[in-house]
Formats: C-alpha cells, sequence, structure tokens
C-alpha cells in the first residue's frame, strides 16, 4: 500500500514537472486585433482554456493545443517548454462577418457593425494577377474603379468622387493606421503593391468618425504580417498580353513574438494604346514585435518607383475606330509621368490593462513627381508628418457593456509645384517633351487636425448603439514665389467642421441582424480650387456637406450556406463643388448645388458544394444606383433633374469559385455595368457594357518545404468594346471634339508561377 502511494505521489509530481506554463496573445491574422473568447483545448487531457478581453491567456499544460474561434480557421501547437507566444488565426472565406473590424478604433465583430462594410479577403485578392485593384474593387456593391490606363484610376463610393477631374478624393484611405490621403483629401491607393495586403475593408459613407469622415467613406488597407510561422521565401513570375511581366520576391521571417516581411516587385507593360508603357518597382518591408506582455510595436515601409506613359482620353470616332490611338497632343509631347514615392510608420500599443489600451502612430511620406504634358511641363514635391493617437477602453455603465474610442490626428503637407513651358512643338515629331521657361512656382502648407469621439452601447445582449463626433480643420497657406503674373499669395483657413453620427444594431435573429444609422461628412476644396481664375483666393468657397441615411441586413441561413447584405441609403449632398474651366489646362471651382445619392446594395454567397474534398461557391452583388442633381445651376445652365455625371446606373456581378483539396481551383466573373453619363448636360454617355474574367490553377507541393502554384487567367474573355473610364465633362478646343473616353483592353491573358520554400 505503502510502494503504490508513493508511486502515485511520483507520477503525479512528475507529470507536473513535464507540464508547460504558456502565455501569450491570440491575434486576426490580417489586422493583428487581439481576439477574446477564442477556446484553447487541450487535445492530451480534453481541458479547455478561453483567452480573455485582449485576446490574452496563460496556462499550464503540455503536448498538443487547438485554438478555435467562429469565423476562424482553427490552429494546432506542440507545447515543448515554457515561453510565451502569438497565435495568429486566419479569417475563413465564408464567415466574414464573424471576423474582428475597426482594429485601430473600437474592435468588434463585422456582424455588429452599425453601417455596410465589405471586407475583401486574401483569397479575394489573389483571385486576379495581383497587379490591377479595379477588378477587385469592382465586385464590392457601392464601390467602382475606372481604370483608364494602370497608373490613370479614380475610384467612386455611392457616387462620391466621381466628379473629381483627376484621381481619387473625397475618400479616405489607410494603410495600416498611415493615411495616404494627402492635405488635398486625394488618395492613390493603386500604387501599392497588392502581395503586401492582407485585408481591405471598406466603409461605406461618412460614418467612421474615427478614421475621418469623408462622404464616399474610407477603405483600410490591412498590411501582411507573418506571426509565429517559420521561415519562408518564394518567387513569383506573370507574364501576359500586352507585354506584362511581373515579377515578385517575398521573404518572411516569424517568430513567437516578433516577425519581419520583406516583398519586392517589379511589374512591366507595353500597354494596349500608343504611349502607355508602363514600369513599376516596389520594395515593402512589414514587422511587428511583442515587447513584454503591454507593449506591441508594428512597422510599415513602403518605396515604389514609377514611369508611365500618359495616353490620355480620345474623342468618339477615334474611341470607336482606333481605340489603340493615343491622343494627338499627348502621342506627339510623349507625355508621361515618373513618380518616387514612399511611406514610413511606426506604431505602439500599450495595454494599460486588460480594458485600457493606448495606441500611438507616427508617420511621415514623400512623393515627387515630373509630369510632362502638351500644354506644361509639371514637377511637383511633397512631404508629409503626422501623428494618430487613441486611447481604447471598456467600461461598463449601469451593468451595460460599453467600449469607446477618443483620438485625434494632426498631419502636416508641404507641397511645392512648378510648371514650365514644353517646347516640344518646336522640335521634329518624335523629339517629346523639351523643358522650357518658368510659368509657375508655388509653395503649400495643407495641414489639418482631426478630433475624434466614438462608443458602442450594448443597451441589450441584441442591440448595440453606436455614437460618434468628429471635429475637423484644415489650413491652406500658399507662397507664390513666381511672380510674373497675379500673385497667388496667402492664407485660407477653414471653420472647424463637426460631424456627428448616430447608428444601431439589432440581431433579430441568430441568423439575421439588421442595423442602421445617420452620419455627417464633408469634403474640402483643394487648395487650387480655392484660386479664381486670377489666382486670388475665393473667400467664398465652402466645403461640401453631407447627410447619409441608412439601414441594412447582414445575414447566415441555411447552416451558414447562404449569407451575405443588403442596404438601402440615401445621402444628401449640398454646395457640390463644380469644376469650370476656362481654357484646356486651367479650371476654378464654385459651389453651384445639390446631389442625392439614393442607392440600393446588396450580396448574396451560396454554397453550391461542400464535401471535405472540394468546394463551390456562387457569388451575386448587385448595386442600382438614383443618383441626381437636385439643384444645379451653372451661368445659364440649369442641369437640376439630371444624373449625376460619371457614376453608372447599375452594377451586377455574377461570379463562381471552385476550390478542391488536391490543388485545383478556379473562379469566373461575370460583370454588367450600365450606362454612364459623360457630361452634367446629359447629352452624352457612355453604353453599357459586360466583362467576363477568369483564372484557373493547381497548387501542390514536393516534398515538406517547396510548395508551387501555377495559374492561367484571361479578362474580357467576350472581347467587347467599353469605356474603362470617363473624362467627365471634356471640351473640344481648336475646333477638335471632346475626348470623354478611356478605351478599356480587349481580350488578354496571363499566366505565372509561384514558388515557395518553407522551412
Amino acid at each position: 500500500m505503502k510502494k503504490t502511494l508513493v508511486l502515485l505521489i511520483f507520477c503525479c509530481i512528475n507529470s507536473l514537472h513535464s507540464q508547460s506554463n504558456i502565455s501569450g496573445i491570440i491575434r486576426d491574422e490580417t489586422s493583428l486585433t487581439p481576439i477574446n473568447n477564442v477556446t484553447i483545448l487541450v487535445l492530451k487531457t480534453g481541458k479547455q482554456y478561453f483567452s480573455d478581453e485582449k485576446g490574452k491567456f496563460d496556462i499550464l499544460s503540455n503536448g498538443t493545443l487547438e485554438f478555435s474561434h467562429p469565423g476562424y480557421e482553427s490552429k494546432q501547437i506542440t507545447i515543448s517548454e515554457n515561453g510565451t507566444i502569438v497565435i495568429s488565426l486566419a479569417p475563413k472565406v465564408n464567415k466574414l462577418q464573424e471576423v474582428l473590424i475597426n482594429s485601430l478604433s473600437i474592435p468588434l465583430q463585422q456582424k455588429n457593425a452599425i453601417e455596410a462594410i465589405s471586407i475583401i479577403n486574401k483569397q479575394q485578392i489573389n483571385r486576379g494577377n495581383n497587379l490591377e485593384l479595379h477588378p477587385i474593387l469592382n465586385k464590392v456593391p457601392g464601390v467602382f474603379m475606372q481604370h483608364g490606363t494602370l497608373n490613370t484610376n479614380r475610384i467612386t463610393i455611392r457616387g462620391i468622387g466621381a466628379r473629381n477631374l483627376f484621381g481619387t478624393a473625397n475618400i479616405r484611405t489607410y494603410f495600416g493606421d498611415i493615411p495616404l490621403t494627402d492635405g488635398n483629401g486625394e488618395s492613390a491607393i493603386e500604387d501599392l503593391e497588392l502581395g503586401a495586403i492582407s485585408r481591405i475593408d471598406i466603409h461605406k459613407g461618412p460614418s467612421s468618425s474615427s478614421y475621418g469622415v469623408g462622404l464616399g467613406g474610407t477603405i483600410l488597407l490591412h498590411p501582411d504580417f507573418s506571426l509565429n510561422t517559420p521561415v519562408e521565401s518564394s518567387i513569383s513570375s506573370t507574364i501576359g498580353s500586352y507585354g506584362l511581366q511581373r515579377n515578385v520576391a517575398t521573404v518572411k521571417v516569424g517568430g513567437k513574438v516578433s516577425n519581419l516581411n520583406v516583398i519586392y516587385s517589379n511589374n512591366r507593360s507595353d500597354g494596349y494604346r500608343a504611349n502607355n508603357t508602363y514600369h513599376r518597382n516596389t520594395l515593402t518591408v512589414t514587422s511587428s514585435l511583442e515587447a513584454g506582455k503591454k507593449n506591441h510595436l508594428s512597422l510599415i515601409a513602403s518605396y515604389i518607383d514609377l514611369k508611365a506613359g500618359i495616353p490620355s482620353s480620345l474623342d468618339e470616332e477615334t474611341f470607336l475606330t482606333n481605340p489603340r490611338q493615343a491622343a494627338f497632343t499627348w502621342g506627339r509631347s510623349q507625355a508621361f509621368e515618373d513618380v518616387a514615392y514612399g511611406i514610413l510608420g511606426i506604431n505602439w500599443t500599450h495595454d494599460y490593462h486588460t480594458s485600457f489600451s493606448h495606441h500611438t502612430s507616427v508617420f511621415s511620406s514623400f512623393r515627387n513627381n515630373f509630369e510632362p504634358r502638351p500644354f506644361n511641363i509639371l514637377k511637383e514635391k511633397s512631404n508629409t508628418f503626422g501623428i494618430r493617437t487613441r486611447i481604447v477602453g471598456d467600461s461598463k455603465i449601469i451593468r451595460k457593456n460599453f467600449n469607446w474610442t477618443i483620438g485625434g490626428e494632426l498631419f502636416f503637407d508641404n507641397y511645392n509645384s512648378k510648371t514650365f513651358e514644353n517646347l516640344y512643338e518646336d522640335f521634329p515629331i518624335g523629339t517629346g517633351s523639351v523643358l522650357g521657361e518658368r510659368l509657375s512656382d508655388l509653395d503649400e502648407k495643407r495641414n489639418y487636425y482631426n478630433l475624434f469621439l466614438e462608443s458602442n452601447l450594448e443597451f441589450t445582449p441584441k442591440l448595440t448603439f453606436n455614437l460618434g463626433v468628429h471635429l475637423n480643420q484644415t489650413f491652406f497657406e500658399i507662397k507664390d514665389l513666381f511672380t510674373n503674373n497675379e500673385d497667388s499669395s496667402g492664407d485660407f483657413d477653414f471653420d472647424p467642421i463637426l460631424s456627428p453620427k448616430i447608428g444601431a444594431n439589432y440581431e433579430l435573429t441568430n441568423s439575421v441582424i439588421i442595423f442602421g444609422n445617420i452620419a455627417h461628412g464633408f469634403s474640402t476644396p483643394t487648395s487650387a480650387e480655392t484660386l479664381l481664375p486670377d489666382g486670388e483666393f475665393n473667400a467664398n468657397i465652402k466645403p461640401e456637406i453631407g447627410w447619409n441615411y441608412e439601414i441594412g441586413t447582414r445575414y447566415q441561413l441555411f447552416d451558414n450556406k447562404l449569407y451575405g447584405t443588403f442596404s438601402i441609403y440615401s445621402l444628401r449632398v449640398r454646395d457640390l463643388l463644380v469644376s469650370r474651366r476656362t481654357e484646356e489646362d486651367n479650371f476654378f471651382a464654385i459651389n453651384a448645388g445639390k446631389t442625392t445619392h439614393n442607392g440600393i446594395e446588396g450580396s448574396i454567397n451560396y454554397q453550391l458544394y461542400q464535401s471535405k474534398q472540394k468546394q463551390l461557391l456562387l457569388s451575386f452583388n448587385g448595386t442600382i444606383n438614383d443618383f441626381q442633381f437636385d439643384e444645379f445651376i451653372d451661368l445659364d445652365n440649369d442641369f437640376s433633374g439630371n444624373d449625376l455625371t460619371g457614376v453608372p446606373s447599375h452594377v451586377v456581378n455574377i461570379g463562381l469559385d471552385y476550390v478542391t483539396k488536391k490543388g485545383i481551383y478556379g473562379n469566373l466573373n461575370f460583370q454588367q455595368v450600365g450606362q454612364i453619363p459623360a457630361n452634367d448636360a446629359n447629352t452624352v454617355y457612355s453604353d453599357g457594357y459586360e466583362l467576363l474574367h477568369g483564372k484557373i490553377g493547381y497548387q501542390n507541393q514536393i516534398g515538406s518545404h517547396i510548395f508551387y502554384d501555377i495559374f492561367l487567367g484571361a479578362n474580357n474573355i467576350l472581347d467587347n468594346n467599353y469605356t474603362s473610364q470617363l473624362q467627365i465633362n471634356a471640351r473640344g478646343f481648336g475646333g477638335n471634339a471632346p475626348r470623354y473616353f478611356y478605351p478599356g483592353l480587349p481580350f488578354n491573358i496571363y499566366g505565372g508561377i509561384n514558388i515557395k520554400y518553407r522551412l
């Protein structure tokens, strides 16, 4: 009996000594947001543990642990010694409503949001050639990206930004916690390397108080981090029609508490049109570090070197008969842009308590551009610096869950632009642009501050209210360094703008959620729009102001085989900024009216077939737009009641995705786009069109370390002629017809291979 008791005690002591004291944190793989209430199962004993509110855990165990949470792929790791670890869970493709969003403000599951949010995950980003962003964004209800060339794009959300003459405006964009929107309110996200992005969150409408309240909404690009993964390197090569070449090299090193990702890409294209070459090199570095149990550091750096020709838009006759031609003067001057662009951001997170944390980011960027155009040659330089900080807390109010964030953002943008004569007409054909005398030299300081407060109150287990307020003030200071003509120097400070919002989310059943919000937003004029044709400041110019009213639903039915969203909204905008051209290269802005943006958006996803070996997913999303000028009088022209310029009447996408366990995969997407008004008078429209895109591939491995992916894709399989972008309100000069149309690519293919080595 004594021997048995001694043996039992010995076994218990030995068992305790064989166990390991494991602590750590569990995060979303893409956003790095801590995930609470993750189930930690000890497979040997069947005992369960759970992560706390900050995703942290501290257990005594050994052997293999399994980490699982709704909406995420389960992960198993084997424990052999004491230590601290970081676990990253990947979102499931068909359970996006469970995925955490708002990682940099108030983390919550997507299903609990009070606004329409679309999430594009890594699998969806990889459905195309990984170079072009527009096939990805144009599958999102309410979002439409026009793409004249690889370097000429315009993104609109719910019609906002469609009237911007050049590029994307009135939409806030961030890469991690780094603002990509410049001091003029313009963004260029198409130049970033898609391979460095793990997820894209799109908040539609001015309802994201913590990220700014652009009238169109906010686009959040999540950098790709690698946590608790082995050393991995990969090389990818793609070739395609019209001289497309894309080569990408990646190195990832992920430890228990730190990681480093380095990705380099080289992208080339001869282009479909004359004067349409494209060459872009990018280098992106991301890294994160768990500095103890209370501190987390992350770094994001990206450098882009881009040179691309500018063929510009075509008149209707040339568009129909010779779409490969460049616009005459743009081809003759061999117009191009040569851009060097870099961004750097460092983020520090400190957990004071399980329910109280502090997040601070410091960021900087530079952009240099040399751009010969037929009417002048532009040289521009900009440098930005800023800081963004916020406190996030979880509290109780009358025994109700209450989480909140309060913070601010300071942004300083120094910009210089010089223009010079382009003397190309004085030289033989084929010479291209020639630098002449200086025409202008402007220094601009474009600064703003944002202050924000946002909170969620769980009124009942099924009903949550969201309240937010955002305060912005923008300042322009212009120094004219070349005063041969009018002196454009001066200061222009806009009045502070207060933007409130209120929203609610109600869980009608376990499978159906309804939400709604009322939110205020604005868009300030660019510094160029504050100047009158004589160079004087327009003291009467005002920001565009809008109110968004929205109600919608998210649903998951039939054992999650059917899921999607549906939204109805009305966005009312006043003091509409209208660009009035005075000559080919000069324009100014006026506040000339009101617009109403009424729309319906919806998505349906259905798992047609699913087994352990394969799955087939059918998806449908659609947008119906009813955007009109309520009041719009410009000089003697009354455009009231006309359709809003530059926005399609509707967009419909139908897609099929096929994946097998053996590595075979494929997707097919059919898109139908309605006609688009090309001018405010609605006398010219682009025709509606249909596009069919597809991609097939095969993934497998050689041994236990080498993985490969071979793929082949095709765009515009139906080989339809279509307008990929409109130059709205184009005017003809010198007796020439207006040039409204950018031709889209005809049928084109691409293919390649990705080889990955993992230790």
